[in-house]
């Protein structure tokens, strides 16, 4: 077995136990659904009015759920992402540089950022309510990166051979990532919103789990802190990547797709920081805000390489940037 058929089959095995912990951390929020809610007694008029109304307590649970199973899922959690490390550090050994010049290499550094974010903020708060959905894309992430991405470990087009390539592409897959886990947050905020603002369908007791979440202005606050950070590093990306090309191919700027669709990201994400901190946009409409910002991250990733050419796009999907 070669370096790089080892770096291939870490990822299915990366793939797997992420699987596992999509499947227990599932099992955890369906737990938390069906726990029947028991009404407190109702608390007796002190005047004695027969007539008088009286006052019922808000429904809480009898006892704890068992949060077992959340624990499987962080447990697996961790061994996948350790698993996802190996098959990424093994890839660059494989290639003999960074292992992420293409978009393979790119989403599955990605999902490792992101899995490592979900991890390393789960180390100080309790977010295994975010561990359904940041494993479930991961997974997804993983498996259309093997099925339709996957290339062979092999080196990269001159332009790229360039400490720039460690530096500014890594860079933006950090922010990548961060914005993912931003994103999912943004996506349970609105649901937890829905909810509590009488929404027929997420009323059903299957969508209970919503209310063992922080309320939604607790989720906004720290999605906004981590699509604050990603921005700062999205900024970054967009500087570095124009002085690499000044050094690659005498210019700054060039209005290539790519280069273009990085700044439409940045703009998006600047005016929803803007809003939020300026003009007192809040709640849903900055939740529509970051779903509309991580849209353009994705398409950035996917539909630019895949529809446009231009310098970034040296052949297909091989070259990420």
């Amino acid at each position: 077995m070669t370096v790089a058929e080892l770096s291939s089959d870490l990822v299915w095995a990366a793939a797997t136990a992420l699987t596992v912990a999509f499947i227990a951390f599932a099992i955890d929020l369906s737990r938390l659904g069906a726990k029947e809610p028991v009404a407190e007694p109702a608390a007796a008029d002190a005047s004695g009015d027969a007539d008088a109304p009286v006052r019922v307590a808000v429904a809480t649970p009898a006892k704890p759920v068992s949060r077992k199973a959340a624990g499987i899922g962080i447990s697996t959690g961790w061994l996948g992402t350790i698993l996802l490390l190996a098959a990424i550090v093994t890839r660059g050994i494989a290639a003999g540089r960074a292992p992420w010049a293409n978009m393979y290499e790119f989403t599955l550094v990605g999902a490792f950022v992101a899995m490592a974010v979900f991890l390393g903020v789960s180390l100080r708060r309790d977010v295994r309510f975010l561990g359904a959905f940041v494993t479930g894309l991961s997974v997804l992430f993983l498996v259309v990166a093997q099925n339709s991405f996957f290339l062979d470990a092999t080196g990269v087009q001159p332009a790229l051979q360039s400490y720039w390539l460690v530096i500014h592409v890594g860079v933006a897959i950090i922010a990548t990532g961060i914005f993912t886990v931003a994103f999912v947050m943004s996506v349970i905020q609105l649901l937890r919103d829905s909810r509590e603002n009488g929404n027929a369908f997420l009323g059903h007791p299957a969508w209970r789990w919503l209310d063992t979440t922080p309320r939604p202005a607790q989720l906004e606050a720290l999605s906004f802190r981590l699509n604050a950070v990603a921005f700062v590093l999205w900024t970054f990306t967009i500087i570095g990547g124009a002085i690499w090309a000044e050094h690659a191919w005498g210019r700054y700027w060039g209005w290539d797709p790519k280069e273009v669709w990085s700044f439409v990201v940045w703009v998006v994400y600047a005016a929803y920081l803007h809003a939020r901190t300026t003009r007192g946009w809040s709640g849903r409409r900055a939740a529509y805000f970051v779903i509309v910002g991580y849209a353009c991250v994705l398409f950035n990733f996917t539909g630019v390489n895949l529809i446009f050419n231009g310098k970034h796009s040296y052949s297909g999907i091989t070259t990420q940037e």
